[in-house]
This record gives C-alpha cells, structure tokens and sequence, in this order.
C-alpha cells in the first residue's frame, strides 16, 4: 500500500511519495548503521605510533567499502522516498535485503583489505601461537572469495529490481505518471545489469581458478560504462514523456 502523493520531487522530478519514516525504514537504517559499525569494530585505539599508522594503512579500505554500502544505503533511501510501499512483499524483500547486507559486510571489508595492503602496506598476515605467519588467503580460496562477494553483491541488487518490479506493478494504485513509469522501468534493467555483471565476474573467476581468479573484479570496472551507456539510450526516450506532460514535471 502506499502513502499519500507528496508534492515534493527529487532532482529527477520524481515524486516524492514516502512522507514521514516507516517503521520498516528506520529499522533499515539501524540495520545499515550496524553493517558500517561491523567495518571498523575489529578497530582498537592504537598504543603506540606505529600501531596508528598501521591502522590508518587500512581506512582506504574502509573507505571503499563505506562508500558501497553507502550507495546501497542510497538507492534504499530513494525507492521508499519515490513510492513510500509498505505493502507485504515490498517488507519481505526488504527483509531479505537487510540480512544479505549484513552478510556481506565482512567478505567485503575483507576482500579491499586484502587487495589494497600492497598499495597501503598494511598489514595483513597472522601469526599463530607458535609465531608462524599464516596467510590471509591461499590461491585455491581465492576464486570463493570472488564467488562470495559476487552472490552478495549480486542478491542486493537483484532485490532491488524486484522491489522495483513490485513498485511497477503497483502503478496504477501508485499514481505513476508516464515518465515515472518509464524511471521505474529503467531502475529495473539497470539493478538487473548490476547483478548481471556480478554473475559474469563470479563465472570468470571460477573459469580462471587460483590466485588469477582476482584479476575476475575487473569485470565490475564495466559497470560505470554500462550505466552510461543505459542513461545515453533511454534518455531520448525520456524527453519524449517528458514534453508530453510539461505540467505534470
């Protein structure tokens, strides 16, 4: 069900239809505030200097990763803004979605900490009880890795869609005007091409296997092109709606 029509509109001109926070929202944000906490738990006060600059080796990681779950965090924010659904299957799949991010938040600090220790010196080996180094990751673990942060990454975003798909065939109950119609419809390739890329990175990865299976993320570099390549090819499109309802935008 949806709350009522908002005269506010985002930049996109969309309007905004989600008024006040919903319960189902603020327990999303408690939930997203406690997968960035999860970033920096493992964090102590450093003792000494050295301790501290060996920690702040590790913040462009962490920077990273906040900065994912941000963007996350974001498109979360926008669809409950733009529809304000609080209908059942709109709750369960953002339940869904709730528990795979916190079940991602550790493979992904993880998998940037690792990447970036060569670029940032920190330090990344443990030493057992005996003082044997052991290391973080062996090549056989590394395509599992890759796997577990593309199924992550991939279930977020297919979530997405079909909470975008939900809102799509509600509409009508909606009040979508054309255009809003047509954004949600794009919202919907475009999650779709996020997963997608992470499904092709994690087949890469395994095709690859051992230690060369990392090179399998440079298939998320494409994303930025894709996305760009989505907004230059529905644009015109776009514009037409659009100068068909001038007063509506």
């Amino acid at each position: 069900m949806a709350v009522g029509l908002s005269k506010n509109v985002d930049s996109f001109g969309f309007r905004m239809r989600g008024h006040d926070v919903l319960r189902v929202e603020a327990l999303s944000d408690v939930v997203f505030g406690f997968a960035l906490t999860l970033l920096v738990v493992s964090l102590e006060v450093p003792r000494t200097f050295d301790q501290m600059i060996d920690a702040m080796r590790g913040f462009p990681a962490f920077g990273i990763t906040f900065l994912l779950l941000t963007a996350v965090w974001r498109t979360h924010y926008y669809f409950f803004r733009r529809y304000g659904l609080h209908d059942p299957r709109t709750m369960t799949l953002n339940t869904v979605l709730l528990f795979v991010i916190l079940f991602y938040v550790y493979p992904l600090k993880f998998l940037f900490n690792f990447n970036l220790a060569p670029l940032t010196g920190a330090s990344i080996m443990i030493h057992d009880t005996g003082g044997t180094i052991i290391p973080p990751i062996r090549p056989a673990q590394v395509p599992v890795l890759m796997t577990v942060f593309g199924v992550g990454f991939a279930a977020v975003y297919v979530l997405f869609a079909l909470m975008y798909q939900n809102a799509y065939r509600m509409r009508t109950t909606l009040g979508l005007n054309p255009v809003e119609e047509f954004d949600t419809s794009v919202a919907i390739v475009g999650n779709a091409i996020l997963a997608g890329t992470a499904v092709v990175a994690t087949i890469v990865s395994l095709a690859l296997g051992g230690r060369t299976a990392g090179y399998a993320g440079w298939t998320y570099a494409t994303i930025p092109i894709s996305m760009y390549v989505l907004r230059r090819v529905t644009a015109r499109r776009r514009n037409e709606l659009a100068a068909e309802m001038p007063l509506a935008l």
